[in-house]
């Protein structure tokens, strides 16, 4: 666990003990959320509400895909942001704060505030922080830090997702043997798991198919075939009637193009402007390339926004993955 910034000298963050004297609890997760994003919150937001009754919970998230309108709890997410209420105690997950959008404000104002989050670029922007890279996904910590005396068959699914969603049901390399025990803790709560995955992770829509279709049609191999860029520009978007969340799964696709080591999907959030998803294997560290454009995420799997024409980023990107890949080539050969 990373202590900077952390006045908890704990390895672990005692949710139940911050939360006992709190009578509003705010919980949010970062903008365009994801499986882990959804699953990490709500499961955190359905355990405090069954084992700190008397405060009130509220979750705060940017809509979330209505793949996982299905998990308790979907309903009650506000994506309103207009508010301007002070929390006794405030929950960030799966990011940190500069990622919550509309929430940043609640976090800010908060009395007390936790950060609980897996990715490598985080350096804690809570209060108390709680913030593991080794970790497969936020939902896998928030469940380290339950007692489990309070969780039920609707938290199970919750966090379970989530953890599906961040490991591509157990495939990336960040899937652990910790990570399994709790997968088979969890599916112990007696819930159709297989369900779960097809319907949130592997079910599309025909539109979806459509734009996935499209865009591996039109990708392009680069270094030597080592690379494979796809686009979407905002035309097309138009076009199919997709927004963002239709495009998620795209990245993944391309990835796992034979001969591969770095996939790069763009789609155009605004003029000059594209919102880049990257996966690798082990040859490049996609978050180190993120990170010179203000992004971040994991070694294997990040993400950024960069301005210029498609041309420019794809060019830009090039550079920072061609340096990365000249790196592990000559450990190689040593």
């Amino acid at each position: 666990m990373k202590e900077i910034k952390n006045e908890v000298k704990d390895n672990r963050v005692n949710i139940l003990e911050l939360a006992k004297d709190a009578k509003v609890i705010g919980i949010s997760g970062h903008m365009r959320p994801d499986g882990d994003c959804v699953g990490s919150t709500l499961g955190l937001y359905l355990y405090l509400k069954k084992a700190v009754p008397k405060a009130k919970i509220v979750l705060y998230l940017e809509q979330p895909s209505d793949i996982f309108k299905d998990l308790k709890g979907y309903d009650e997410i506000q994506s309103d942001f207009d508010g301007d209420e002070t929390y006794d105690l405030f929950f960030a997950l799966d990011g940190e704060k500069s990622r919550l959008g509309g929430a940043e404000k609640y976090f800010d104002s908060a009395k007390v505030t936790v950060n609980i989050d897996h990715h490598i670029s985080n350096r804690g922007s809570g209060k108390y922080n709680y913030v593991v890279p080794e970790a497969s996904s936020a939902s896998e910590l928030v469940f380290d830090l339950m007692e489990e005396v309070y969780v039920d068959v609707d938290i199970a699914k919750a966090i379970y997702t989530g953890i599906i969603h961040d490991t591509g049901v157990f495939q990336y390399s960040n899937t652990a043997p910790k990570t399994l025990n709790i997968a088979a803790k969890l599916i112990a709560y007696g819930f159709d798991f297989s369900e779960i995955i097809d319907r949130t992770f592997y079910e599309k829509t025909y539109i979806q198919n459509q734009i996935m279709g499209r865009t591996l049609l039109e990708s392009m191999l680069f270094m030597d075939g080592r690379c494979i860029v796809g686009m979407v520009d905002r035309k097309t978007m138009d076009f199919y009637g997709v927004e963002p969340k239709d495009l998620d799964g795209i990245v993944n696709q391309l990835r796992v193009i034979k001969g591969v080591d770095c996939a790069v999907f763009m789609y155009e959030t605004d003029t000059l402007e594209y919102k880049v998803s990257m996966r690798s294997n082990d040859t490049v560290d996609v978050a180190k390339v993120a990170g010179f454009y203000g992004g971040g995420g994991h070694k294997k799997a990040a993400g950024c926004t960069v301005n210029g024409t498609f041309h420019d980023v794809i060019n830009n990107l090039s550079q920072s993955i061609a340096m990365q890949m000249k790196a592990y080539d000559s450990k190689s050969m040593t």
